[in-house]
């Protein structure tokens, strides 16, 4: 094939990494392709949280834009920011293997209180802008003082930097990609079965137009299909409670080496104070993401 593979990206330092390393893929498998940089809405506007934001796709409506009007070949995204269901015409033709799926704690030297949960001091400053992540550090520590954190990674651990905050919270896939230096900080990682992370967090995945069988059948080429088992099942639970950016929950799926599921959800119902938190285990997927969401809803339907 002589196809000169367009690539769409955002133009941040990760998601650059991601792009280049699906450039390097193709390429191991005989195949050219260039990068186009898209802004998205979510680039654009850095002075709010992302629950003051309208809408979804905040990191992918844009680049879809262009994928439908063939602008480009093949979107690469944070599997995490694409929304559950696509545009029509728009398909989901491949998912990377799985980077660390869990959350990173990093912390001020001068800050630290080695007795206390997440060596966190008293009313510390969080500093993200996720919700889900909010949530789940007040349900541990609620104590502490969370506030806005936008930016790409560097910049935000510059903020940290520079003392604005007493600790951030960012996921360690995004880091370790980067391969940023650290060493000046305390960084715990938050085990994903306690504190539990985005659907699909780690996960780069791979947007074609469904017509293009040509594209589909490259990218099934470097598709991972065991990550599919597992971020299936995790964004299934996101669909189902109409979830996005804006709703605090986490979800995460693995497998044991006998093929058991092991499926772990954290959920703050809209104008609740207790988060609910669920495992579920079982030998079979069937029935599993719906399990997962009605023991989550279980005090909205009791509610109502």
């Amino acid at each position: 094939m002589n196809r000169n593979i367009k690539i769409g990206t955002r133009g941040s330092k990760l998601a650059l990494w991601q792009a280049h390393k699906v450039q390097s893929e193709l390429k191991s498998h005989g195949f050219k392709s260039t990068l186009q940089i898209i802004k998205t809405q979510g680039d654009n506007i850095q002075n709010i949280g992302f629950d003051k934001m309208e809408g979804k796709g905040f990191f992918t409506k844009e680049i879809e834009e262009a994928l439908l009007n063939k602008d480009i070949d093949v979107a690469v995204h944070s599997l995490k920011d694409l929304p559950t269901t696509p545009p029509e015409g728009l398909v989901l033709a491949g998912l990377s293997a799985r980077a660390n799926p869990s959350d990173m704690l990093i912390i001020q030297p001068a800050a630290l209180a080695k007795d206390q949960i997440f060596q966190l001091p008293t009313a510390a400053r969080i500093g993200t802008s996720s919700i889900r992540r909010k949530a789940q550090i007040l349900h541990f520590r609620p104590d502490v003082l969370v506030q806005d954190l936008r930016g790409n990674v560097p910049t935000r651990v510059n903020k940290l930097q520079e003392g604005h905050y007493d600790a951030i919270i960012l996921a360690s896939a995004g880091v370790d990609r980067l391969e940023m230096d650290l060493s000046e900080f305390k960084v715990i990682r938050m085990h994903p079965r306690e504190y539990v992370p985005a659907p699909a967090q780690g996960v780069i995945a791979y947007q074609v137009r469904g017509g293009d069988i040509e594209m589909r059948k490259i990218i099934s080429l470097i598709h991972d299909p065991a990550t599919a088992l597992t971020t299936n099942m995790e964004r299934t639970v996101l669909k189902m409670m109409d979830g996005g950016c804006q709703v605090p929950i986490g979800v995460y799926c693995e497998m044991d080496g006998v093929g058991n599921y092991h499926l772990h959800g954290a959920y703050l119902p809209e104008g609740g104070t207790e988060l609910i938190r669920h495992k579920i285990s079982q030998s079979t997927k069937l029935g599993l993401a719906e399990a997962m969401v009605a023991a989550l809803t279980r005090n909205e339907r009791n509610a109502n």
